[in-house]
This record gives C-alpha cells, structure tokens and sequence, in this order.
C-alpha cells in the first residue's frame, strides 16, 4: 500500500494537467524501487498462499480494500480500486481479463470460492492473497514512465551508512550476499517473530527435561501442530483469533466436518482431533463479529471529538491515554449503544434520545449514578451496556467446578452471538461503530505530544488489544464451530485467569483461582503472535535498527513485558534517531514503531488510518529524495 502511494504522488509530478507525461520522466528512470521480500509481494508472509485453505480473514468482503477513495483525507492524489467483493465481481464477470489487468486464479478452490463470493462472506486467506497480487501487479503496471520497481526474494540482513562519506544514504546488506546504495530505507516488515521471552525459555527447557509437548507463540500457519497426538489432552492457553485458527487446522484440518443439525451445528469427529483445553485471563473467546444492522440514527463522534482532542493538545503537558482518552473513549461507546437503542429500538426503552443523551453526558462512564439511570430507563438487562462486563464477562464469578466453568463460558458465547448477530440486537454495531471512530480519532494526536508510557504500553498493547477483542474478532460462524466442538466433547473451557505451570513426573498442570480443581495435560499451546517489539525481534535488519537509533521507553508491568522496545518515529514515519533528531533517510511503519498501527488493509469509505498514514509517508520518502520534481509534501 506504500507502494501504490509512492507510485501515485510519483506520478502526480511528471503527468501534467493536460495529462501527457512530463518530458523530464522519459529516458532513464528517475526513481527505483527495490522491494525486498522472501515472499511474493502483495500477499507477503502473512497472507500468502502457500497456507491451509481453511484460514479465513475476519472481515467481511465488502469491508476490505487497498485503495484510496474520496472519503480520504490524503495530500496525494486519489486513486480508486474495488473492494475485495467487487474484485471477485469484476473477475467472474470477465471484465478483469477484458481490461488486460486480468489475474488467474490457478487453484480451483480458489477459484470456486470466488465465483460464490458475497459482500458478507469471509473470505479466505488464499483467495484475499490473489486479490493483493492483482494489486501489486496493477501497481507496477500503472507506474508513470521515469519509476521502475523489482522484487527481490531476499532478506535484509543489514542496514549501514555508505561507506563513502561523500555519498549520502545507505548500503542494504542481503541474505544473499547483495549489497544495494539506497538514498532511503522504508522498514514495512509487518509482523515478525521474537527471541523467546524469560516465561517461554522456561517452558521449552522445561518441556524438553520433562519429555512434553510445548508449543510456544507463534503465527499458526507456520506452528508445527503435528506433535499433537490424536485423542491427547492439550492445555491451549489463549482465545483469541490465533487460538481460533489453531482450533481450526486440528478439527477440520484433520478431517473433522461440521454438519448442520436444526437450529445448532453439529461436529462429525474424524478421530484425529486431540482434546482441546481452551483457557485464558478473560476465559471467553474474542466477541463475534458483528453483523447486525443499524435501525436508528447514523454514527457520530459525541466525545472524543476533533475540539475535545484540540482542548487535551492545548494543554502544555503531554497526553495520557489511560488518564485523558480512556474515559472518553468508554463514554463514547455508550454513546454509540444507546444512540442505536433508542434510535432504532424505542419501543424498548423508556425517554427519549435527546433526554437520556444529556443523561451520559452528565456522568462519567463508570459513575455508579449512571448505572441507576441506565437501569430505570431500559428494562431489559440484555439492553443495559455496561463496559467492565463487555471487556471481563465472567468478572469475579467463583465456579463449583469445572463443569460449571465450561457451561459458563458456553453460555456466554450463546449470549454474545445473540447479542451481536441478531436484528432486534444491533445496539452492538453501534458500540463496533464508536470504537472504529474512536480508533479513527487518536490519529489526530501527535505522536511526539503521547507520554512515553502512552506510547510504548498503552496504545500499542491495552488499547489495541481491547479493540481486537471488541471490534475484530472471529467471524460468528467460527464461534457457532466452537460450540459444536464443546457439545462434541472435542473442546473444553477452563475458564477466567487459566494458570499452567510445570510439575516433575506430571506434565503440564493448569488452574484457576476461582475454578477448583486441576487440568493436567502432556501437551500445551501458547496461541497468541509473538510479540512486536524491534530490540527482540528475529528479524536481524529490525535487531540492527533497534541498537542503532531510538527505542521507546521500555517498561514492566504486571500486564505487559515493556522489553520489547518499539522503534521511535515522527508523524511522518521518519525514525527518531537516539539524539532525539528524525533521521534524513530512515522510515518505518508497523507495529515495532511507535505510530498507532496502520499497517492493515481497510474499509471502504472509511478516511481510515492506514491509507492516509501510508500516503503521508509516501509525501515523506519522496521528498527526502530531495528532487524538486518529486517533492511534493
């Protein structure tokens, strides 16, 4: 997407008004691109194809584009493209191949899918990697005359400064042994592995002096799950969408079907499943996608508005999200519920909007008065939003058994999937929605006015983990499959604050504080993604970037392991240098720096964030370049 932002402003330069090139761009090139990966570019490692077919994305179609639209509020040019469902439209109705910007879809399962896409469907992985070819492919090939570009499947082993002083830039040291001279380095290596933290070092030596199965944090796709025997007992601990896939690739991956029995899915064992533990601190999985409709009043920012966020920068010390944004960010989701209720529900509630509007805007989100306003003006309790129960549903819930625990949390799915996927419920996109606007706002704070802690604990983990387990978790049916493995006896929950720990001549043993007894298993799981951080990544050129130039605060408390270190840039992805001056040919977007995360595919007409962080990165590169011609932000 970088890329396609660079090419854009590129050509805005040499392609005048008129529409005929610039005369300056013909002859030799004039900008170069070497885009170095080991996988093919566009779907890269994480969307690759080479990955089981069972992986989905968790959205929805018609929610995913590359593309800048006119709801971007972006310097560079505007550049249209289709939608991930309109993609697959324009491929089986031909007009792809009739334009000569055609792709084959060489696997016929594949293939299949796309012809039976719709906007609501979940599309795989394998399919959502030929429709990010296609876009690299397009990319190149609508490149204005006086820009080239070539891929390399390689790694970057290295990054160092010329060694000819009288020439700026950098030489890129590859796996290979290739040194290219650069004038600037982009780092967008999305998501990567780590050296293992102290707990996960313990664990492997552990396993390996005990004779157990371990298998640490990883990206699933690449997790070698064929160490779980059939019918063995697995710890997992984890539920979150990394958990998801892993239940996937070990039921169905090992031929297991579901079947659709009256009201309820129902799973067909193949006999090679193992039995699966599920724990973890929430105990619950991801809330499901939402997929209701908004019956009431469009969406709007009521809280964290752009003049709230001009009155927190007005101010002279630097902004705290746990202090200064949090709370308006809870009392903006109780706006989005209760708009939506009362809006497009008012039979179910007693008042109207505009009286119970000034209600939550004379309370605070966690104000006990507000919960006694709430209650006498909705009577039915599934209709109450209550913001501690939405982040920890079972709270202090204290449990006679396990049993007990695993039908707790069987409940609560049934109550979540109703609550987010049913017509008369959809208060719950109203809350989806002010938490994506929300997302959306903290982009107008500055990165350099965050508290260092802000920046390095707060956004990057709470905040975003919060948000991933409200706004993007599995598709429903993934969680209707979850419950099918329970009811089959292939699933079981332990429930809230899951503890495992290691027991010599026993194996792996977890508990929980509120659940007697215990689950002893030869086998466990760590399902969540490595953590994102440059000081312990595995990726060598990220390690040498860390060492070199500035690293956030790093910090320890009792949620998070600070060590990490995130890459410190400015607004503009430039990378903040360790005497606290951004570096004239260095830049990084991801999640090892210390941006808010943009490095994602979007929603159509949403202004997101990763379309105008990319392009005001893309004004950035071309500008360092220092070619008049090519200046252009």
């Amino acid at each position: 997407m970088l890329l396609e932002r660079i090419v854009a402003r590129f050509g805005a330069d040499v392609v005048g008004d008129s529409g005929e090139t610039d005369p300056r761009a013909v002859g030799a090139p004039r900008l170069h691109v070497e885009l170095i990966d080991p996988h093919p570019p566009g779907a890269g490692r994480i969307w690759r194809r080479a990955q089981s077919p069972l992986l989905k994305l968790n959205s929805m179609a018609r929610d995913v584009t590359v593309f800048t639209d006119d709801s971007c509020t972006i310097e560079g040019p505007i550049r249209p493209g289709p939608s991930l469902i309109e993609w697959a439209e324009l491929w089986r109705s031909g007009e792809l191949a009739a334009s000569g910007r055609g792709i084959e879809i060489d696997d016929e399962v594949a293939a299949a899918e796309a012809r039976g896409l719709r906007g609501d469907s979940f599309p795989t992985r394998r399919l959502h990697s030929y429709y990010l070819d296609w876009f690299f492919r397009r990319t190149v090939a609508e490149a204005p005359a006086g820009i080239t570009v070539r891929w390399r499947a390689d790694t970057v082993v290295g990054v160092t400064e010329r060694a000819d002083a009288a020439a700026s830039g950098h030489t890129v040291t590859l796996a290979s042994g290739l040194e290219l001279d650069t004038d600037v380095v982009v780092y967008t290596v999305g998501h990567n592995g780590r050296e293992p933290d102290a707990a996960t070092a313990d664990l492997v030596a552990s396993a390996r002096e005990e004779g157990l199965v371990y298998v640490p944090p990883a990206f699933t796709a690449d997790a070698d799950l064929s160490v779980l025997a059939a019918g063995e007992d697995v710890i997992v601990r984890g539920m979150g969408l990394a958990a998801v896939d892993l239940v996937v690739l070990l039921t169905q991956g090992r031929g297991g079907r579901f079947v659709a029995d009256g009201e309820r899915l129902r799973y067909a064992p193949s006999g090679r499943e193992p039995r699966l533990h599920l724990g973890s601190r929430r105990g619950v999985p991801y809330r499901s996608k939402v997929s209701s409709v908004l019956q009431g009043e469009p969406p709007q920012r009521e809280v964290l508005t752009s003049a709230a966020i001009a009155g927190l920068l007005a101010r002279p010390r630097p902004v705290d999200f746990d202090t200064d944004v949090w709370p308006l960010i809870a009392s903006e989701m109780l706006h989005g519920h209760y708009r939506e209720l009362f809006t497009g529900h008012p039979d179910r509630v007693v008042g109207e909007w505009a009286a119970f509007r000034a209600v939550l805007q004379a309370h605070a989100w966690d104000d006990p008065a507000l919960l006694a306003a709430i209650a006498s003006a909705v009577p039915d309790p599934l209709d109450r939003f209550d913001i501690g129960t939405l982040d920890r549903p079972l709270a202090a819930e204290v449990f006679a058994d396990g049993a007990e625990a695993h039908h707790r949390v069987v409940q609560h799915i049934e109550t979540d999937l109703a609550l987010r996927t049913t017509p008369e419920r959809s208060a719950s996109q109203g809350v989806f929605l002010a938490v994506l606007l929300s997302f959306l706002a903290l982009s107008e704070i500055p990165t350099e006015r965050w508290t260092a802690r802000s920046r390095a604990v707060s956004l990057p983990v709470r905040w975003h983990t919060f948000f991933s387990y409200v706004a993007s978790g599995p598709p429903a049916h993934r969680l209707e499959e979850l419950l099918a493995l329970a009811d089959a006896g292939v699933v079981r929950f332990l429930g809230p604050e899951t503890r495992v720990s290691v027991h010599a001549g026993r194996g792996f043993v977890a508990s929980s504080p509120r659940v007697p007894g215990e689950t002893v298993a030869r086998s466990l799981v760590d399902a969540w993604l490595p953590g994102s951080g440059a000081v312990v990544s595995d990726n060598a050129a990220l390690r040498q970037l860390a060492g070199r130039h500035g690293v956030e605060l790093r910090v320890r408390d009792a949620d998070f392991d600070g060590s990490l270190g995130r890459v410190h840039t400015d607004d503009d992805g430039r990378i903040v240098t360790a005497d606290g001056a951004p570096a004239a040919s260095l830049f990084a977007l991801g999640p090892f720096t210390s941006l808010t995360e943009g490095g994602a595919f979007t929603r159509p007409a949403a202004n997101a964030l990763p379309l105008r962080q990319n392009d005001r990165t893309a004004g950035a590169v071309l500008a360092a370049l220092a070619a008049p011609a090519l200046a252009s932000a």
